[in-house]
């Protein structure tokens, strides 16, 4: 399984009166990351892939440690773990590095492709599907700090809950 690597600067207006990077801040980091993740497939091949519309339809955030303002970017690693007919799930891990195992957040997207057009959730794609299929993780069931426990009753395709979002 490959891992998408986002190299994310900080910038001083992400920190709070506490000193570190606000929670709402991390939101921003993992859209950054997302986007930069999912509009790979598309560039210059004219593939309309991901470019029609996503919408989020639940993030899930655990803070493991505060990140205080620095001029080194941190890295947002990425990853698929759920794919449904009209939904994935991507989760994250914000560290130092690739290589680092301090976390400083675990996280995960559930993300609903969207037609903007039509007003209304639409199903993935096949290209969009062998794109997703080369960073899913087989084995995110069992690890104890997964951001996406598949194995949970409440965790459903959350696609009509998109139109909220």
């Amino acid at each position: 399984m490959a891992r998408h690597l986002y190299r994310c600067p900080l910038r001083w207006s992400d920190m709070d009166a506490f000193g570190h990077v606000n929670n709402v801040v991390f939101l921003r980091y993992l859209e950054e990351a997302r986007i930069d993740f999912m509009f790979r497939l598309a560039p210059g091949d004219g593939s309309p892939s991901f470019s029609g519309g996503s919408v989020v339809a639940r993030h899930e955030i655990d803070y493991k440690r505060p990140l205080v303002h620095r001029h080194t970017p941190v890295t947002v690693e990425s990853w698929v773990t759920k794919i449904n007919a009209a939904s994935l799930t991507i989760a994250y891990e914000i560290k130092d590095d690739e290589h680092s195992h301090e976390v400083y957040v675990r996280a995960s997207t559930v993300v609903v492709p969207y037609d903007l057009g039509a007003g209304r959730p639409r199903r993935i794609t096949e290209e969009e599907r062998s794109f997703l299929l080369k960073y899913l993780d087989d084995d995110h069931t069992d690890k104890p700090d997964s951001p996406d426990n598949t194995d949970s009753p409440d965790n459903t395709d959350n696609s009509k809950d998109a139109l909220a979002a």
